[in-house]
């Protein structure tokens, strides 16, 4: 358990940075393993303003930026850059040595988004789509798999932000995007909180994750099991466990200050994932006094919670929350 603290009224966490105005062209290049979400992923980005192109040869990626410049003294459209292995010309080193010259531009905020899933979940939705892997015309669909992530797997390393798809909802990934690269942001990091079962799995795509299972179970109390941690009851009852105070004060104690320092980093977007055994009673809880807390220091924060009608609705034991 985390060591109780106080956070005091005067503390980083208590007051947002100060504002700043990034005059800088955003230009995300977006890619990764096929079948991961690159189209998802543009059209998003397209809903936010950038202008996002697919599949340009890598050669023409300077034309491209010149196109799209504006007229003299406009400020030069968002753009969004989609490429992978199908794209003619593309060489993985060459792409990354590119981003890395963008970055040291002082006109460009130049990211590089990585997308990446699980090979069961790309076997799947190829065979869902019925639509053939660009490295599978003469081979079994699991090696041509294999092969682009031995060929481009690498190029995570050197990404400004990697998002693993493998379990995320459409609406859960354009959130996750739309907090990495939403346009006119407000200064400092901005924060998403969820709760989720850990009989479904951890999150992928969680920074931070804290385990409340210690606590009382409200799923053990007849009136409570149906409920959600958003009920006032099952709130009530969390909350009255001997452990939950000195942990929930210790657990802002532990996230304050990190977030003036995450701010000084440049880190646009924070997960913190809240985890009990259902994901229906305790990490609901928690995640929703937590999240109002935030808010009160001023923080933008979106809360989620992954799990909560799930559970619910498998029933039986195994969906104690």
């Amino acid at each position: 358990m985390i060591a109780p603290a106080s956070v005091m009224p005067d503390s980083p966490a208590s007051s947002l940075p100060s504002a700043s105005h990034d005059t800088r062209r955003p230009f995300v290049v977006v890619t990764g393993l096929s079948g991961a979400g690159r189209i998802t992923a543009l059209h998003a980005l397209d809903d936010m303003g950038y202008v996002a192109v697919d599949n340009v040869p890598l050669p023409l990626l300077g034309d491209l930026m010149r196109s799209t410049t504006g007229n003299p003294g406009e400020m030069a459209a968002p753009l969004a850059f989609g490429i992978d292995t199908r794209t003619y010309g593309f060489e993985p080193h060459d792409l990354v040595q590119r981003v890395q010259k963008l970055r040291g531009r002082r006109d460009i905020s130049a990211r590089l988004l990585f997308l990446d899933c699980d090979s069961e979940t790309l076997q799947r939705r190829y065979t869902e789509s019925r639509r053939p892997h660009p490295l599978a015309p003469d081979r079994p669909l699991v090696d041509a798999i294999g092969e682009e992530r031995r060929r481009i797997g690498w190029v995570r390393d050197s990404a400004d932000v990697v998002i693993d798809t493998s379990a995320l909802s459409p609406h859960q990934f354009k959130q996750l995007l739309t907090g990495h690269f939403a346009l006119g942001r407000s200064a400092g990091t901005r924060l998403s909180l969820m709760s989720f079962s850990y009989r479904r799995g951890l999150p992928r795509e969680a920074d931070l994750v804290f385990d409340v299972r210690f606590l009382k179970n409200p799923h053990y109390e007849p009136t409570l099991k149906p409920l959600t941690g958003r009920d006032p009851a099952v709130a009530a009852y969390v909350a009255s466990d001997p452990g939950y105070r000195p942990f929930l004060d210790g657990l802002k104690g532990l996230v304050g200050p990190l977030l003036p320092r995450f701010d000084a980093e440049g880190k646009s977007y924070l997960t913190i994932a809240i985890g009990c055994t259902g994901g229906r009673h305790r990490s609901v809880a928690i995640a929703e006094e937590l999240a109002d807390w935030l808010r009160g220091v001023g923080r933008s924060v979106t809360l989620s919670h992954r799990d909560a009608e799930v559970a619910g609705e498998a029933g039986g034991a195994g969906a104690d929350g």
